[in-house]
């Protein structure tokens, strides 16, 4: 759910990992993703390693595919020039396909369908349109809210877009609703629904990120979700991990 502004590849770049070319020379495909957008990726606490449906779904792909592989962190806002250098294969990390990521990167079909956005904040009646907003940096959100009368504030966290609102910097969080409907179940009414903005669609649905030239890998992981799709253990996977309530595939 999550859109990338393209702009500068030229980021600090993890170091002292080797490209892969094809899955012939492939001996382990570097998952990555950042972990840090429950329940998309996270970290467990009691064991210190990244969780999430993504990663259930992951690790099933390649468990599939007869694959080994292993999961790499890495920061939101350079996860993509990390992918294009070679730092690793694969991007799953709440990314929704678009055409300003195709041009530089190639998805698989997407493996959730499109989920809703929403605005959240201390009061129900706040101007989401002519307002602050809080929303991650180089996300389909704060995209959207740029595209308004709004005032954007951006953070490199989504943790800190919701800290924001607590603090009274930004009148209203944007953000996947899924992020969001937990840390506003749990909030004991401190933040609510903002009224006639609490789903907002945006986006094409997730898929997995992947360099242009790897088409054999893509084409591996593709056919992988379809047959997940087919035998319906990926709407399983959805229910398990957004709720009996969440959009799935029909």
């Amino acid at each position: 759910m999550k859109s990338l502004t393209l702009a500068a590849t030229a980021l600090a770049l993890t170091a002292g990992l080797a490209p892969v070319s094809s899955l012939a020379q492939t001996q382990t495909v570097r998952m990555g993703t950042e972990g840090a957008y429950a329940p998309y990726n996270f970290i467990d606490d009691a064991t210190g390693e990244v969780t999430g449906f993504e990663i259930e779904l992951g690790n099933a792909l390649c468990e599939r595919a007869g694959l080994d592989c292993t999961w790499v962190r890495n920061d939101w806002d350079s996860i993509i020039p990390n992918l294009v250098s070679s730092n690793y294969d694969t991007i799953m990390a709440g990314m929704n396909i678009n055409e300003e990521r195709q041009a530089v990167i190639a998805f698989t079909q997407p493996y959730t369908p499109a989920m809703p956005s929403a605005y959240a904040a201390l009061s129900a009646d706040v101007d989401v349109e002519g307002g602050i907003i809080a929303a991650q940096t180089n996300t389909i959100q704060a995209g959207h809210v740029a595209g308004t009368d709004a005032v954007l504030l951006e953070f490199p966290n989504p943790d800190q877009t919701v800290a924001a609102v607590r603090n009274g910097e930004a009148d209203a969080v944007f953000a996947d609703k899924d992020f969001l409907a937990p840390i506003v179940e749990e909030s004991g009414g401190e933040l609510v629904w903002v009224e006639g903005f609490d789903t907002v669609t945006l986006g094409e649905g997730i898929g997995m990120g992947l360099r242009q030239s790897d088409t054999e890998l893509l084409e591996t992981f593709d056919a992988q979700i379809a047959a997940m799709k087919e035998d319906g253990s990926l709407n399983e996977l959805i229910l398990k991990w957004f709720g009996e309530d969440a959009l799935v595939f029909e």
